[in-house]
């Protein structure tokens, strides 16, 4: 039987690509979204993979969310905590529910479904968890203070969970994005667009493809000698 998988903020940019790979890999996938039906649906009738709506920030609705798939397509051995969004500010003009939004959907998101999700994995001795963090969470960037505080968590909560994790088969990782060609990147003016390509030694953004080939590789059975680690994917511009 196929392990079951979840991609939170699944349907679009990095989540799509990776729910998309973890299909081809032979994982049962359930593609989490928050609003956009339109899309998920179109998502989902190009793919053939599940799709469920709820707000990966709100304990309560992940909790319904978790009973839902277990119950319909069976115990979740899998997760990618990928929800995100941005509310970018200075500081001095950051109000608090910018900073409080951020906070809740990127990091708080995955508390929600590790928490929900670590106890079956521990009672079936094998889980995969993988976090996704980012550059500006390990160098920080001007204007990202609540985003940057909140991926630097992701990292800080991956090794943490992955201690937890070790002895019941559970690992926990982290991956780091660099820019990637998405819809957040895309919005990027051009002329700061390219001056941020000029300091990526390769030459170019990162694909969403790339992300997804990390996320397959950690998430496979046999990776169970890989916990704690975050894997720098950014072309070298971070070499962390």
């Amino acid at each position: 039987m196929a392990r079951v998988a979840i991609v939170s903020g699944g349907t679009r940019g990095i989540g799509a690509a990776v729910s998309k790979a973890l299909k081809e890999a032979g994982r049962s996938v359930v593609a989490n979204y928050a609003a956009n039906d339109k899309a998920a649906e179109a998502f989902a009738a190009e793919t053939g993979i599940a799709i469920e709506r709820f707000d990966a920030s709100d304990y309560t609705a992940c909790e319904a969310a978790v009973a839902r798939i277990t119950r319909t397509m069976g115990p979740i051995e899998i997760l990618v905590n990928n929800a995100g969004i941005t509310r970018d500010s200075t500081l001095m003009r950051m109000s608090r529910e910018m900073w409080d939004a951020v906070i809740d959907t990127n990091l708080g998101s995955c508390f929600n479904l590790c928490k929900l999700t670590f106890e079956g994995m521990r009672e079936r001795k094998f889980g995969r968890v993988v976090n996704i963090g980012s550059i500006n969470g390990q160098a920080g960037q001007y204007g990202q203070v609540n985003y940057a505080a909140a991926k630097s968590g992701i990292h800080g909560f991956t090794k943490a969970l992955a201690q937890e994790g070790a002895r019941y088969g559970i690992t926990v990782n982290a991956i780091a994005p660099g820019y990637v060609d998405t819809d957040m990147v895309r919005a990027v003016p051009a002329d700061v667009l390219q001056k941020i390509i000029a300091r990526i030694p390769v030459g170019r953004l990162g694909h969403a493809e790339d992300i997804a080939r990390g996320v397959v590789f950690l998430t496979a059975d046999d990776a169970d000698f890989i916990t704690g680690s975050t894997l720098s994917i950014n072309g070298g511009q971070h070499m962390y």
